[in-house]
């Protein structure tokens, strides 16, 4: 979910991605973790890819969300929600 919401802000390269989840608190991401996630990304054409030319350097793989992963992102948010009110409401001895 992060990683798609990462994409969310537009198209972007799996360091960048890493970069961004480390800024928001979210710890140092491996790429042995992130790459074979966003294989899985783009087998389920929850996003697309695109090789650019690098300045200067080789050229990078860039990331971009599809409708479909869009949808996804929605869905995904909408279960987290769900999943920590559920929580934070037995946490907090609510018997419900």
């Amino acid at each position: 979910m992060s990683v798609l919401k990462v994409l969310d802000a537009g198209p972007t390269y799996g360091y960048a991605i890493a970069t961004a989840l480390e800024e928001a608190g979210l710890g140092s991401i491996k790429g042995g973790t992130l790459y074979p996630l966003l294989t899985r990304f783009e087998s389920a054409e929850l996003v697309t890819t695109e090789w650019r030319a690098g300045d200067g350097g080789p050229g990078r793989k860039y990331f971009s969300l599809t409708n479909a992963g869009r949808a996804e992102l929605t869905r995904q948010i909408a279960d987290w929600r769900a999943f920590t009110t559920q929580t934070l409401t037995h946490l907090n001895g609510d018997p419900r």
